[in-house]
């Protein structure tokens, strides 16, 4: 293993990346160079936070996410197993963002109310992409590159431009789905079939 970086089990961290001491890690977390990790977050198993990457206090980050380089994931946030958040993407924590008071008095931390951006199980977030909290992201939904997205993203939907809207649907590989001539969404990687159901996708079992 190369002098730059910091092992504790298969926990592998940079040397140059800066990990609060209340952080929770998974097993086989990886940390790259000049990553920021502040206190009261967790990190699941089989993780990876890109170089340069922030996530901030009180996130939840589920087993194998890959946090791409240059994201920068503002507490309090959840994301769940398998998403991916793509490079300089940002999730944000503040709906009505401002640096002072109205009597132009330096705002602290009692002076608003953080608030979360969730993402559901295997969802991807394109590289500089935004998601203004608080929002939802859905199971498998997928935010392209420079969306902003300001409303919550169905499972399976994917969204595209500023702001975000839905123009199609997308399958557990992230490839979009065709239809198909029995009246499903089909994905042509995997031959896995959906339905729309009342503008929500199922999978055909």
């Amino acid at each position: 293993m190369a002098s730059d970086w910091i092992v504790d089990h298969s926990v592998r961290i940079a040397e140059t990346a800066s990990v609060d001491a209340s952080v929770v890690l998974g097993a086989r977390v990886t940390i790259w160079d000049l990553a920021r990790v502040r206190g009261g977050s967790s990190i699941g198993a089989d993780s990876s936070i890109g170089s340069g990457a922030h996530i901030g206090s009180d996130v939840v980050l589920g087993c194998k996410v890959k946090v791409q380089n240059n994201a920068q994931v503002f507490g309090p946030a959840w994301i769940a197993d398998g998403v991916f958040i793509g490079p300089g993407a940002i999730l944000t924590n503040d709906r009505y963002p401002r640096a002072v008071t109205p009597d132009e008095v330096r705002k602290n931390s009692k002076d608003w109310i953080p608030e979360a951006v969730h993402v559901g199980v295997g969802a991807s977030i394109g590289g500089l992409a935004v998601c203004v909290a608080p929002v939802t992201i859905g199971t498998w939904a997928f935010v392209a590159a420079g969306a902003v997205v300001t409303a919550d993203v169905p499972d399976f939907a994917l969204v595209v431009g500023v702001p975000a809207r839905r123009v199609g649907w997308v399958g557990r590989a992230g490839r979009r789905l065709v239809p198909s001539s029995s009246d499903t969404l089909v994905c042509q990687l995997t031959g896995e079939e959906y339905v729309e159901v009342n503008g929500k996708l199922k999978v055909v079992l």
